[in-house]
């Protein structure tokens, strides 16, 4: 896969997009690379960390691929994107993005479908499609509308605007803001703490808690029920219920290194 490098450290997989000379541009190639390295992600891993080669996580869709496509090339090329990131997104292990640099268009919309976002300080963000006569295409009309809402989306794309990493954590984008050069480290404490918990824990978070939060009031109640009485009813369930009972289990350990002890 020449644009997306595969590694797993422990129980975490590592995908890397590598085409740092286009600044991380996403072309065709480059997403089949990316499809395939999150199906490998979901047999091999308990979580996962996705991050970029180079100063720029990803500046969007390679323009000079896509000026050559058909109208109905196009069509079919964004409904690839979304079933690439919606492995991701309704996928089996959760994702931890590490960013820096350049956060655009599509990029934006990529980092979107990640579960948690970390950002260096020298990311930066925007929707720029307005200027270039297009419209998002990767999911982002409804992914980054559901983590910022619409009119600050509307914004970034009529009038060009670039959020600051200060900016975007207090938009819902990011996350957790990283030390210069940590993002990636943090990113990966973070997941070896998601991946230490339940396979189906983590399955259900990822998978419903949007659909929930879509769906009508008491529909939501009633599938949050299913949930919990499902996981609850799983062996590994038992044995740490059984373990906190009688206090046997360890304490709850936080991202900031704090033991919490109930």
């Amino acid at each position: 896969m020449p644009f997306v490098e595969y590694e797993t450290i422990g129980d975490i997989a590592v995908l890397t997009l590598n085409r740092p000379e286009k600044r991380n541009a996403m072309c065709d190639t480059m997403l089949a690379d990316l499809g395939a390295a999150v199906d490998r992600a979901a047999d091999e891993a308990k979580a996962a960390v996705l991050r970029a080669e180079g100063k720029h996580f990803c500046a969007g869709l390679d323009l000079a691929e896509h000026a050559e496509k058909s109208l109905m090339d196009g069509v079919s090329g964004s409904r690839k994107w979304h079933a690439v990131f919606s492995r991701i997104q309704r996928g089996t292990v959760p994702y931890f993005v590490a960013l820096s640099g350049a956060v655009i268009g599509g990029g934006l919309e990529l980092a979107s479908v990640g579960h948690v976002r970390v950002a260096a300080p020298d990311t930066y963000f925007a929707l720029p499609e307005g200027q270039r006569g297009i419209f998002l295409g990767g999911g982002g009309s409804v992914n980054v509308t559901r983590l910022m809402g619409v009119p600050r989306v509307m914004d970034m794309m009529l009038t060009g605007r670039v959020l600051s990493v200060e900016e975007a954590e207090r938009f819902g984008i990011v996350n957790y803001l990283a030390a210069p050069g940590k993002a990636f480290d943090k990113a990966m404490e973070l997941a070896r703490v998601a991946a230490g918990n339940a396979p189906l824990s983590n399955y259900l978070i990822i998978n419903a808690l949007q659909r929930i939060h879509d769906s009508g009031y008491d529909e939501g109640l009633f599938f949050e029920s299913v949930a919990a009485s499902l996981t609850q009813e799983t062996p590994e369930a038992r044995e740490r219920l059984r373990a906190f009972l009688e206090k046997k289990s360890a304490p709850i350990s936080a991202p900031n290194g704090r033991e919490i002890r109930e």
